[in-house]
C-alpha cells in the first residue's frame, strides 16, 4: 500500500487489549493466551502471542509509519530497542482493573501505564537524563485501543459482573470515560503529546456474541451495539476536552464503528472452543483466510487488520477519524 519511506516518528508505543497484544500474555497465567497453532500460521515466526493468523493492527501501523520492524512487546523489549517504542497490549485487558478477572491474569490499562513508567525510566538512563527522555517521548506516537473487554468481559456478562445491574448503559459509559480520561492524562504526564484513541467496534456483530445470543438470523445484535454506543459517543467529547485542556498535545479519535461497517461475514476461520471463542489448538483453519473478516470468535483476520489499520492511518471517509487521521497527526 505504501512505499517504504523513512520513519515518520522516532518511536511508537501501543497500549490496548488482544487487538494490540503481540506476546505480553504469553508470560501470564491466563485463558487469554494464544501462543499455539493455528494462531500465527501466517506469521513469519509462527505463533507469537498475536490473536490472529498473522500480523495484527500494530504491525501494519508500524509498517505504514515507516518502521522496518514491528514494535516489541514489553515482556521481551530490552536495551536500545525501547527507544523506538514498546507494545504494552494485553489480551482481556480493560480500562477498569476488575474487567476480565474471570479469565485469569491480564495487564489492565493502569498496569500498562505503570509499565510505561518503567520504560520511561530506562529511556532516561539510555539517553542520560529525564529531560532528554521527555524530549524524545514528545516526538513519539502513542496508540491506545481499550474498552472492548469492559463490555465483553464485564458489562455484558451479568452472570459474573453486577455492573449492568447497577448502571444503565449511559452511566457505565460515563464511569468508563471518566477513568479513561484520567489514564490518558497520565500518559500525557509521562511525556506523550501525539495520542491516537481507538473507539469500539460493532461488538454486537462478533461471532462469539452472536453464538451466545438469539439473533433470528440477523448478522448483528443491534441491542448490544446500542449498549456500547454511549461510550463511543462520549469519546469525541473526551478528545475535544483533552485537546482544549492540554493544548500542547494532540489527541485524535479513530472511529472503529465507521471502519467496521464494511461487509462482514460472521463465521470464524478456525475451529473455536466454546464458550471461550478462541481457536482449538492444532486444528486446521480455513484455507481461504483472505476471504474472512474474523479469525476466531472475537478477533479480526489479518486482511481485516490491514484494512482497518490502513483507514486509521489514511482515512477513506471523513467519519473514519476525528479531527483527522494518523497520517496528518504525525505531520503536525
Amino acid at each position: 500500500m505504501l512505499i517504504q519511506g523513512q520513519q515518520q516518528v522516532p518511536c511508537l508505543f501501543f497500549m490496548g487489549d488482544s487487538l494490540v497484544d503481540n506476546g505480553n500474555n504469553n508470560f501470564l497465567s491466563t485463558q487469554a493466551k494464544v501462543n499455539y497453532l493455528p494462531y500465527g500460521i501466517d506469521y513469519p515466526d509462527g505463533p507469537s502471542g498475536r490473536f490472529g493468523s498473522g500480523r495484527n493492527m500494530p504491525d501494519f501501523l508500524a509498517e505504514f509509519l515507516g518502521f522496518e520492524k514491528s514494535i516489541p512487546p514489553f515482556a521481551t523489549a530490552e536495551g536500545p530497542e525501547i527507544l523506538k517504542g514498546v507494545n504494552y497490549g494485553s489480551g482481556a485487558a480493560g480500562i477498569l482493573d476488575e474487567t476480565a478477572t474471570i479469565v485469569g491474569d491480564r495487564i489492565s490499562l493502569n498496569r500498562q501505564l505503570f509499565n510505561h513508567g518503567t520504560t520511561v525510566s530506562q529511556i532516561a538512563l539510555l539517553l542520560g537524563n529525564a529531560t532528554l527522555a521527555i524530549d524524545h517521548l514528545k516526538k513519539c506516537l502513542y496508540i491506545v485501543n481499550m474498552g472492548n473487554n469492559d463490555y465483553l468481559i464485564n458489562y455484558l456478562q451479568p452472570q459474573y459482573y453486577l455492573t449492568s445491574t447497577f448502571y444503565t448503559p449511559e452511566k457505565f459509559a460515563a464511569i468508563l470515560t471518566e477513568q479513561y480520561s484520567q489514564q490518558l492524562r497520565t500518559l500525557y504526564n509521562y511525556g506523550a503529546r501525539k495520542i491516537v484513541v481507538h473507539g469500539l467496534g460493532l461488538l454486537g456483530c462478533l461471532p462469539g456474541v452472536l453464538s451466545q445470543n438469539p439473533n433470528n438470523g440477523s448478522s448483528c445484535i443491534e441491542s448490544i451495539n446500542d449498549v456500547v454506543q454511549p461510550f463511543n459517543d462520549r469519546l469525541k467529547t473526551l478528545i475535544d476536552t483533552l485537546n482544549r485542556n492540554l493544548s500542547d498535545a494532540q489527541f485524535i479519535l479513530i472511529n472503529t464503528t465507521s471502519i467496521s461497517r464494511i461487509k462482514v461475514d460472521n463465521a470464524p476461520c478456525c475451529v473455536v472452543s466454546e464458550p471461550g471463542g478462541l481457536c482449538v489448538a492444532g486444528k486446521d483453519p480455513c484455507s481461504n483466510r483472505n476471504e474472512y473478516t474474523f479469525w476466531d470468535n472475537y478477533h479480526p483476520s489479518e486482511v481485516f487488520n490491514r484494512a482497518t489499520a490502513a483507514r486509521a492511518y489514511n482515512a477513506a471517509l471523513p467519519t473514519d477519524a476525528y479531527p483527522f487521521d494518523i497520517r496528518r497527526l504525525v505531520q503536525h
